[in-house]
């Protein structure tokens, strides 16, 4: 059954929000790994072939934006659900993350039930 586990690659500078994310979504039964800036995020991206991407916007050496385009940009990886997770919440952010390829965005403070309940289904639908 473990060859079944969905994976997800959680990019987020910020350890309290990697630590909690990544213990609900093992919780949860995904396979987690984590990235602590947007150059690691895509290097993960790479190796580890993630089926769901959850990217804070604010990140060191490449934004969440720039994650989400570069992954947009690849044939291979545009299958891959991307969830931006962030406290920037204006309309214009909001917009700029979905018009870059974003499948849903997501703003901190955010309900973790709410959040693992919209990732179950992200990848339901890609199932």
């Amino acid at each position: 059954m473990a060859a079944d586990k969905r994976k997800v690659l959680i990019a987020d500078d910020e350890p309290n929000i990697v630590t909690a994310l990544e213990f609900l979504l093992k919780h949860a039964g995904y396979d987690v790994r984590a990235a602590a800036n947007g150059e690691e995020a895509l290097a993960l991206v790479e190796s580890y072939a993630p089926d769901l991407v959850l990217i804070d916007i604010m990140m060191p050496l490449k934004s969440g934006y720039e994650v989400c385009q570069k992954m947009r940009e690849r044939p291979e990886w545009r299958h891959i659900k991307i969830v931006m997770v962030t406290a920037k919440g204006r309309e214009a952010e909001v917009s700029k993350g979905m018009s870059l390829g974003a499948d849903l965005y997501v703003t901190k403070p955010f309900s973790t039930q709410e959040l693992i309940a919209a990732i179950d289904r992200l990848l339901a639908d890609a199932a």
